[in-house]
């Protein structure tokens, strides 16, 4: 069944860029002779290391186990041995525990115990086993959104993928359909609800037919427009309910799962194969050979850079996940995660590096704003100390991040950056006051 979505005011429309790798069909990127696998690349505690220097690993082997409910196990992505567990920067500049193999090339593995039913318990327990988290970029611990508070009715796939440049799961949605389908009734069946829906961007009319055909699902027509695939949009365009500000789904009856993380359900369900690899999409005007590629968690990225084809002369900046909110680059010494759904190279062309110039008060940042906040007051009161005022008057505790008040700003005011330091700077006041509290 297909039905259209629910209309979405706000937000922006920007050049998808899509066509740079939408065409192209996933590929295997060769084994990297070294992998650097992070034990905290999901929200919530880091997994703890169950393996030692020295020893011998299989590809699909625990190598990190969760440290609690909010928490997620880990595992080899290469058969070989353990050399190092030591501190390596992720994408975000932060120092984290990272377990490095070096590959043997024999490419030997181990699964997970077959299930003896598919039961809901039973689902979730081998989804909670297999390390599965949100890989839309966030990296939600799934078993955490499975495990609700509140009474759920419908489940939700996210399919929109609105940021630029990102094919990764459009290719997945049209090459591995069927094991796609499968994964998100293993989903639907572990929270036990019947309603299900994929929301899909109308930039994707085969992915749309495919899935339409499926008499169990729903699909609903988004249309395209930035942020579409916000948890919050998603969810509204989908079935017209709205989620509170500073409350979940599933307060208002609804999980909601990325497209990827249905795939790696079946995977872990019906194949026993824990998560350790995953598809993303390399693109951007600076590389050589754009590609959607199935990438061993652990990778460095100038290896993946390596085998596009390299950059380009003109590229300038690298980034990962998409443009809008994911962070530049410093380097290509660091590892592909379970979140790492694209690596992306822009030219100068393709970003802004003027100079911002004083405010105008034309409002273009607030009537796109999908959260109807007022980012123009946020960056004053943050630059001016205020941090308290930036949320009481602009409201920046409940900013999703997603950058459409940088991307229309005349001015090319840093809105996203200020935004981010008043948020970090409440979080840590507020923090504080807790801590003095007890």
């Amino acid at each position: 069944m297909i039905k259209n979505g629910k209309y979405f005011s706000r937000g922006i429309h920007i050049p998808d860029k899509k066509y740079l790798s939408k065409d192209i069909p996933i590929r295997d990127m060769e084994t990297p002779s070294v992998v650097a696998i992070s034990l905290g690349q999901h929200i919530g505690k880091p997994a703890v290391p169950v393996v030692n220097i020295g020893d011998r690993v299989l590809q699909g082997q625990l190598i990190g186990k969760a440290d609690g409910f909010v928490s997620a196990n880990i595992y080899a992505s290469v058969s070989g041995t353990v050399t190092a567990i030591e501190k390596h920067r992720n994408v975000n500049g932060a120092l984290i525990d990272h377990v490095v193999i070096e590959n043997d090339f024999k490419y030997e593995d181990v699964v997970l115990e077959p299930l003896a039913d598919r039961e809901p318990e039973t689902i979730k327990a081998r989804i909670a086993e297999a390390g599965l988290v949100g890989m839309g970029g966030a990296g939600f611990p799934t078993i955490v959104k499975l495990s609700p508070k509140t009474p759920v009715d419908t489940l939700i796939i996210n399919g929109a993928e609105c940021e630029p440049y990102l094919t990764c799961d459009y290719r997945l949605m049209l090459e591995k359909t069927e094991e796609v389908l499968k994964g998100i009734k293993l989903l639907a069946k572990a929270i036990n609800v019947k309603n299900i829906l994929v929301g899909i961007e109308a930039n994707k009319p085969d992915a749309i037919e495919r899935f339409g055909k499926d008499p169990d699902i729903t699909v609903v027509v988004l249309k395209k427009a930035y942020p579409m695939g916000s948890e919050k949009h998603l969810i509204y365009c989908c079935t017209g309910r709205k989620v509170p500000l500073g409350k979940l789904p599933s307060d208002a009856g609804i999980v909601d799962l990325n497209l990827a993380t249905a795939y790696a359900t079946y995977e872990a369900v019906e194949l026993n194969k824990p998560l350790y690899e995953r598809f993303m999409t390399v693109s951007g005007e600076g590389f050589n050979q754009p590609m959607n590629l199935k990438v061993k968690i652990g990778t460095r990225i100038d290896d993946i850079v390596n085998f596009c084809g390299g950059l380009k002369d003109d590229a300038a900046y690298l980034v990962q996940g998409g443009p809008m909110m994911g962070p530049t680059m410093i380097s290509t010494d660091i590892y592909t995660t379970k979140t790492t759904s694209g690596l992306l190279a822009l030219t100068i062309k393709d970003v802004n590096v003027s100079n911002p110039t004083p405010c105008i008060n034309c409002g273009r940042c607030a009537s796109v704003c999908p959260m109807h906040l007022l980012p123009m007051q946020i960056d004053f009161y943050t630059l001016a100390g205020d941090y308290e005022k930036a949320d009481s008057v602009g409201g920046v505790m409940n900013c999703i991040s997603c950058g459409c008040c940088t991307y229309v700003c005349p001015a090319k005011r840093s809105l996203v950056q200020s935004i981010a330091l008043a948020k970090g700077k409440i979080m840590a006041m507020r923090k504080a006051q807790q801590g003095g509290g007890k």
